[in-house]
């Protein structure tokens, strides 16, 4: 909890503070992981329900990620720079203004999820297993962005441990709670259970997340942190940190809204092939979550350390940090890949029972393997860009990549190859992923070089 993160060795800070942040987000992505494949103990269709709604949840997270964002420069670069005060207010204003977006979104989207789900399939099994998992987890949406904000904190001030060990600690009990609430008779252990079906695996998430936000912010509030917070300071906005904390990072949350409706148009495609093919996609779009978890917490804690040492003045520094989480990551989600791409049957195996649904998965599992490894070195260089606020990139990649690249191979190959006698089927969704993935490395890569992210400061 008191490493110098200005100081000392570039490779050192950095495992000490992504290391944890990769187990804690570990933790975070088994939520997901967890209900799936307890959904897949259920049906295909339950599998598909959960996936669609996690695909429409999405769009909400762009607020999150567009207030995350903004609040990791913020943080870092006022710690960096000793101003603790104004750390301090910069955390209690990310919380509260989180918290108040999340209550618009929330309503929104409870209202609108039925229509949103009924573009995408009409199935009355896939609709009602989605609505039952999703309208819980909306309904605590403020308490979900809440707590990513008491995580940012945590790492953003250097203590990458406590973070970790609270999301662990969740995800254990989300894990316990899901066959508890969901099943009738547990599978595999026996014992009876509540019986609540989809609505009991969004249940038991719901708690697994109040319970890390009470956890959190009563650590921040204690003063055993690098940080002390009042209750006090989330009930009055601050304006000039609520502007930058919506427009720092707006190109981010761009980039997620350009992906994530993209994902939607991929997922439009994909219904087209039936149920089996969109829970396919769901377990694709899961083991992507998984096995870039460690490339996630190399950038998350990479863009804590270019951060601070921005703040410090001292860019030599940063600029090595963003090389060696490029490098650690990229190998380490290439040798996963390696593995899937070996044994996609087993992973498939995993999530579903279903046939149809495994065959259908396969050739996904080993397309996606040479995507993520394609794309991974390039994604880790990008805390370079978090961490100095930057996120200019982040937007022009995903736009090149998805609309650019992967929407338009999508088109041509449900529509314009088949004029040609060319039927690529389900093969043509699958590798759209892999063309859109190469053109965004290439677009991060080249921002990267070009080396602005050097001079900005928030």
């Amino acid at each position: 909890m008191h490493r110098d993160l200005t100081k000392g060795s570039i490779l050192g800070n950095l495992l000490a503070l992504s290391v944890p942040t990769m187990f804690g987000m570990l933790g975070q992505t088994l939520y997901d992981v967890v209900d799936l494949i307890w959904m897949g103990r259920i049906s295909a269709e339950a599998v598909a329900g959960v996936s669609l709604f996690s695909s429409i949840f999405w769009l909400v997270e762009v607020l999150n990620e567009v207030i995350g964002t903004s609040s990791v420069a913020l943080i870092t670069q006022s710690y960096g720079a000793g101003d603790k005060a104004r750390t301090e207010r910069i955390i209690e204003q990310t919380i509260a203004f989180k918290a108040l977006v999340a209550v618009v979104a929330a309503i929104l989207l409870y209202f609108f999820l039925e229509p949103l789900l009924r573009v995408f399939t009409q199935d009355p099994a896939v609709i009602r297993a989605a609505l039952e998992y999703g309208r819980v987890r909306v309904f605590f949406l403020p308490v979900f962005f809440a707590s990513y904000s008491c995580f940012t904190a945590l790492r953003c001030t250097g203590d990458a441990k406590s973070q970790m060990w609270i999301m662990l600690l969740v995800s254990l009990l989300n894990a316990v709670l899901d066959p508890l609430f969901m099943f009738a008779e547990i599978p595999y252990f026996g014992g009876r259970g509540i019986g609540l079906g989809p609505y009991g695996a969004g249940l038991a998430t719901v708690i697994a997340i109040c319970v890390a936000f009470a956890i959190g912010f009563a650590l921040l509030a204690s003063g055993r942190t690098r940080v002390r917070l009042s209750p006090r300071g989330l009930f009055s906005l601050d304006a000039a940190i609520d502007r930058k904390l919506l427009t720092i990072g707006l190109p981010s949350g761009g980039e997620m809204l350009a992906r994530q409706l993209a994902g939607l148009v991929t997922t439009k495609f994909v219904a087209a092939y039936g149920t089996a093919a969109l829970a396919a996609l769901g377990i694709g779009n899961r083991l992507g979550g998984l096995v870039f978890m460690p490339l996630f917490g190399l950038m998350s804690g990479g863009g804590t350390i270019v951060g601070q040492n921005l703040g410090a003045e001292k860019v030599e520094r940063a600029e090595r940090t963003a090389k060696a989480a490029s490098l650690l990551g990229g190998s380490i989600v290439t040798a996963a890949m390696l593995l899937a791409f070996a044994f996609p049957r087993p992973v498939m195996a995993l999530f579903v029972d279903a046939p149809e649904t495994i065959e259908l998965g396969v050739p996904m599992i080993r397309i996606l393997g040479l995507s993520f490894a394609a794309v991974s070195f390039s994604i880790a260089l990008g805390c370079a860009f978090s961490g100095s606020g930057y996120n200019k990139p982040f937007l022009v990649s995903s736009l090149a990549g998805r609309w650019g690249a992967q929407v338009p191979f999508l088109a041509a190959s449900a529509y314009l190859l088949p004029l040609a006698g060319i039927e690529l089927g389900i093969l043509g969704v699958w590798a759209s992923f892999l063309v859109s993935d190469l053109i965004e490395a290439l677009v991060l890569a080249a921002y990267y070089r070009r080396g602005t992210w050097k001079a900005v400061r928030v």
